[in-house]
């Protein structure tokens, strides 16, 4: 008997995705969202709505397609598959390779990307699936992970003592943090925000349309939050957070350098876990990336200082597995892992001013 079978998701499956992506064994990933796959029908990937159901249960994981010139079609389950275990992530595989093979599509090769704590055992596990490790992908592939399910005057002392008193001081001394409407303006303000970050570091930020596309449509799903630090009446600090589910995530964050008031960062993440656990709910908070768990003290790690700002409310630090590739034509693949992903990649980069993935 086949472990789990592979179709594709009916009209009013995809109408209604995000309350079935969030029955899923893991909640649900915001990656793998209706809004998230709106934002990347826009940036040269076609979504692709696909069902499993085995092993007692049903998981419905969004993969997002591009096509690549002479080789075929390139499929990225990002953050997925979402399973009960990781037994149950070759087993899923199988079944899409059979859906492709009948389908008669010309998949090349897929990437998977589940939410599956990484160790040794699981390593061997997709190993011995044939599943083949590459680069990985997503900044939250290792990240801070805050529990917010107790009460939360217990979530603040639960954090370090370093965040803890920044929080505290900012509130002392009347920091001005708050949650701003989703203006034009606003959205503006943010991505400049943004650019003082990637000043000081390597990252390569997306458009301005890219991101104006992914806020609003978290907004209008009634799942994403501006907030904001002000100085002197300018805004200083800012935050883009989503609830999705019972998972709250920092997804994007900017400051301007050389500030005054002590703490206020703290304040906009104490402020926005505060709110979105009293609104939704949420039990996690996600800061979305830090360096690896054994990378954290590595000061030449480019997100060595993002590390230090997120362990300071949340210790320790969860390695996922990160991205594997399922190769289903070995010469194909062979010629895109070689040259072909290198090349598609500054193609795409100066043609679009815009990451590939």
């Amino acid at each position: 008997m086949r472990d789990f079978s592979a179709r594709l998701a009916t009209a009013d499956e995809i109408e209604k995705w995000d309350s079935h992506v969030l029955s899923n064994p893991g909640g649900g990933n915001v990656l793998q969202s209706a809004s998230y796959a709106e934002v990347k029908s826009h940036h040269g990937w076609n979504p692709i709505y696909l069902v499993f159901t085995g092993q007692g249960y049903t998981t419905y994981n969004l993969a997002i397609e591009k096509s690549v010139p002479g080789l075929g079609s390139l499929w990225y389950l990002i953050k997925g598959p979402d399973v009960a275990e990781p037994a149950h992530v070759p087993q899923v595989l199988d079944a899409l390779r059979r859906l492709i093979k009948e389908s008669k599509r010309k998949v090349f090769a897929i990437k998977v990307e589940p939410d599956i704590v990484d160790s040794p055992e699981v390593r061997a596990q997709f190993a011995g699936a044939g599943l083949v490790k590459t680069f990985n992908l997503q900044p939250n592939d290792s990240t801070a992970l805050l529990d917010t399910t107790p009460e939360i005057d217990q979530v603040l002392k639960n954090i370090s003592s370093r965040g803890r008193n920044a929080v505290r001081r900012a509130i002392r001394e009347a920091a001005d943090v708050r949650r701003v409407e989703p203006t034009e303006e606003n959205m503006r303000t943010m991505y400049q925000l943004m650019s003082h970050i990637e000043d000081r570091s390597a990252a390569r930020m997306r458009s301005y349309d890219y991101y104006h596309r992914f806020w609003s449509n978290f907004v209008a799903a009634g799942q994403g939050r501006f907030y904001f630090a002000f100085e002197d009446g300018e805004p200083t600090v800012g935050a883009f957070v989503i609830a999705y589910g019972k998972k709250g995530t920092y997804k994007d964050g900017g400051s301007k350098p050389r500030r005054n008031q002590y703490g206020d960062s703290h304040l906009v993440q104490w402020t926005a876990i505060t709110e979105l656990k009293e609104d939704f709910g949420i039990e996690q908070y996600d800061f979305c990336g830090t360096p690896p768990s054994d990378q954290l003290k590595n000061k030449e790690h480019p997100h060595h200082g993002l590390g230090l700002f997120k362990t300071s409310f949340s210790k320790t630090v969860t390695d996922f597995v990160g991205c594997y590739d399922l190769v289903l034509d070995p010469l194909r693949y062979k010629i895109w892992n070689t040259i072909g992903e290198r090349v598609a990649r500054q193609i795409y980069w100066r043609r679009h001013q815009q990451p590939f993935y």
